[in-house]
């Protein structure tokens, strides 16, 4: 059993008396839960769906910015996104939003491997190619994730200081010249375009060594692409963030210079993560440690300049 923040109990009797209420027709398919989330819970539900649970995630602003977009973005973009099919009400059996999504086939990358590196930085490339066009006027808006470098050094501190010397050690001086490099950066100029906004190991989907997926667009807002374009050093393996950068073909070096210092940002809170699963605190993804480590060695050792 998952328990929402509330403590509410989410288990397979709940989701299928959900689904029994709103959406008999699918109430009797083979139901089972997926291992990770935390703001939301995810159900497979036959072959080629998933429910998406509130969790902790008490904004019903993100499943509602998915129910209205993702159906219009997914068939011009080259990768696989979940698409919401169904919408569930909150009701007094469950007082919390859910969703009925197509399923995305692999496994998240914080729980298997890219091998196939380049094959991989030419996909993402071109999936965010697709994704970071000028996006409508009434698309949602940053709600400080796209913000400059700059407006996040307070955040970097913290994350440099809740992981400690023992956990960055001589990097430190390294990752703070980083950072720095990417305040310097100048501010992106131009209309805002689609940006994912949370691309890390648990949001991206592979199988058989290579990216074949996309989904929790949560945080979908239209933006600055260098929030999107840390991706080339927090998912990739090393040595492939130039070809991603080649391959993508529209950052400037200012973009490039914003792009990694954000990804430094990601690795340092992808660690606390990891940090905080190990010590069984709320939250906590045990695994997120090693990926979060390995995104700031290639942050410190892929320049690109």
């Amino acid at each position: 059993m998952t328990e929402t923040e509330d403590g509410t109990g989410i288990t397979a009797d709940l989701v299928r008396d959900l689904l029994r209420d709103q959406h008999p027709d699918l109430a009797e398919l083979p139901l089972r839960e997926v291992r990770g989330g935390w703001g939301n819970q995810m159900w497979r539900l036959g072959d080629a769906l998933a429910v998406r649970v509130q969790r902790m995630d008490t904004d019903p602003a993100h499943q509602l910015k998915e129910r209205r977009w993702l159906p219009l973005l997914a068939p011009r973009l080259p990768l696989p996104i979940p698409v919401p099919v169904r919408s569930g009400a909150p009701s007094e059996r469950f007082p919390r939003m859910w969703t009925v999504m197509t399923w995305v086939p692999g496994l998240p990358l914080d729980h298997g491997e890219i091998t196939r590196g380049e094959h991989a930085a030419d996909t993402l490339a071109a999936f965010l190619r697709a994704l970071h066009v000028p996006a409508p006027a009434d698309a949602p808006a940053d709600t400080g994730r796209g913000a400059h470098p700059e407006d996040c050094t307070d955040g970097f501190n913290c994350f440099l200081d809740c992981l400690g010397a023992d956990a960055i050690g001589t990097d430190a001086a390294a990752l703070r010249a980083a950072w720095a490099d990417a305040v310097a950066a100048p501010a992106r100029e131009g209309p805002p375009v689609w940006v994912h906004g949370d691309l890390h190991p648990a949001n991206v989907v592979v199988a058989d060594g290579a990216l074949v997926g996309v989904v929790d667009f949560g945080d979908l807002f239209a933006g600055d692409p260098a929030v999107d374009l840390a991706a080339a050093w927090v998912l990739l393996p090393q040595g492939a963030a130039g070809r991603f950068f080649t391959a993508y073909a529209q950052a400037g070096e200012a973009t490039i210079r914003r792009a990694r210092g954000l990804a430094a940002l990601k690795g340092l809170f992808l660690m606390l993560m990891g940090q905080n699963g190990d010590r069984g605190l709320p939250g906590g993804k045990p695994a997120w440690g090693p990926v979060g480590r390995r995104a700031l060695d290639r942050v410190l050792i892929e320049r690109l300049d």
